[in-house]
């Protein structure tokens, strides 16, 4: 037997697959990549690739190993969410797949194509009506989920924000990953709460003294997430 062949059976494949998500006016987006080989080639993916041991001291490693090397994309949160595993799920045999989210502001990704990948593209997180390999319409859906009942328990996404933004940004934001409209006033006052935290609480949102952002409306206060913010439930 080959030495290949015995690696096979006795090892199987772990991969990092990554569901990087970001916002604008349509709603919550996910970055999918057109797969440029086999197997299940011309069928379209979350960002992914196998566990390289030499190179990748984690898996988190792994993950952003392989947002730079195929799409070109470092990402402030890159989060663990569950682990898929089964001989079905891959046609090149039993596999291991470790799955993360990623938030980033859409403004702050010039994804371009590497190898193995010959299109990317922005679509709605939750009807996108595309073919995915593998398995990987149940990666999605479950990245969501957990994204989802991170934002209910009032963890704020303010990774997908840009660097300075209003309140009522914010609020959409919250609104596209929760798939529902949120009271202004409720939301506003939430917001304001934790602005407002005293000692040894350390507010999330910061005001940017002395910038307002003008529009239609009167101007608006515009805000910055707490240096070494993180996304906590």
């Amino acid at each position: 037997m080959q030495l290949n062949t015995i690696r096979r059976e006795l090892y199987p494949s772990v991969m990092v697959d990554i569901a990087i998500f970001s916002v604008d006016e349509s709603g919550l987006r996910v970055l999918l990549v057109h797969r440029a080989n086999e197997p299940q080639k011309g069928l379209w993916a979350l960002p992914g690739g196998f566990l390289k041991p030499d190179v990748d001291a984690t898996l988190e490693a792994a993950a952003r190993r392989v947002l730079i090397e195929k799409i070109g994309v470092d990402t402030p949160h890159l989060e663990e969410v569950c682990t898929f595993s089964g001989k079905d799920r891959d046609p090149r045999g039993w596999s291991i797949s470790v799955l993360f989210f990623a938030l980033l502001p859409r403004d702050q990704v010039q994804a371009v194509v590497k190898a193995k990948v010959d299109a990317v593209e922005w679509v709605d997180a939750r009807n996108h009506g595309l073919a995915m390999a593998f398995d990987h319409s149940d990666h999605l859906n479950r990245a969501i989920d957990v994204l989802k009942r991170k934002v209910a328990r009032h963890a704020l996404p303010l990774h997908l924000m840009p660097t300075n933004f209003t309140m009522t940004a914010l609020q959409r934001a919250c609104e596209a990953i929760l798939g529902l409209s949120l009271d202004k006033s409720v939301f506003r006052r939430r917001l304001k709460a934790d602005i407002e935290k005293q000692p040894p609480e350390i507010p999330d949102l910061v005001e940017v003294a002395g910038a307002t952002e003008t529009g239609h409306q009167r101007p608006a206060q515009l805000y910055k997430a707490r240096e070494g913010f993180v996304f906590l439930e």
